[in-house]
C-alpha cells in the first residue's frame, strides 16, 4: 500500500514573532537589570577595597598594600573594560571618555603616593586613611 503525499499529515509550524515594541521592551528591561547587577558588583568591590584599606592603615604591610592595589586595579579593569560601555550609553557628554581617563590617572597617582607613604613609616594612620578615602572617592566617581 502506497501512501501519497496528500494523505500524509504535514506538521504545522507556528513561529511566534514578537512585535518590535515587545523586543525593545524586553531589551530595555534586560539592559536595566544588567546595569543593576553590575552596580551591585561594583559596590561589593568598593566595600572590599574599603576593608582592605582599613587593614592596610592598621598594619602597614607590603602584602596588604599589594592586595589593596590588586583590588583597585581589578575594580578599574571591571569599570573601564566592561562598565564603560554602560556609561557611554548613559552619558550625553562628548568629553566623557576624557573625564574617565583623568580619573583613572588620578587613581594611579594616589596609589603611587600611598605606596610612598607606606614606605615612609612616619606617616600617621589617619593620613593613610585619608588617602585611602580619596582613592575610594575617585573609584565611586568613576562608576557613578
Amino acid at each position: 500500500m502506497k501512501i501519497s503525499q496528500e494523505v500524509r499529515a504535514q506538521p504545522e509550524t507556528h513561529v511566534s514573532r514578537m512585535s518590535s515594541e515587545g523586543k525593545r521592551a524586553f531589551q530595555n528591561m534586560l539592559q536595566s537589570q544588567s546595569a543593576h547587577v553590575k552596580q551591585q558588583e561594583l559596590q561589593v568591590i568598593v566595600k572590599n577595597i574599603s576593608l582592605q584599606g582599613e587593614k592596610l592603615a592598621r598594619f602597614r604591610s607590603f602584602q596588604d598594600l599589594a592586595k589593596f592595589k590588586r583590588l583597585v586595579k581589578g575594580f578599574l579593569r571591571e569599570t573601564v573594560g566592561s562598565g564603560l560601555r554602560l556609561q557611554k550609553s548613559q552619558s550625553f557628554s562628548m568629553n566623557g571618555n576624557n573625564r574617565q581617563l583623568a580619573i583613572v590617572k588620578q587613581i594611579d597617582e594616589k596609589l603611587m603616593q600611598l605606596t610612598e607613604d607606606i614606605m615612609n613609616q612616619e606617616k600617621k594612620a589617619v593620613d593613610l586613611l585619608g588617602l585611602i578615602g580619596e582613592i575610594k572617592g575617585l573609584l565611586i566617581n568613576l562608576y557613578t
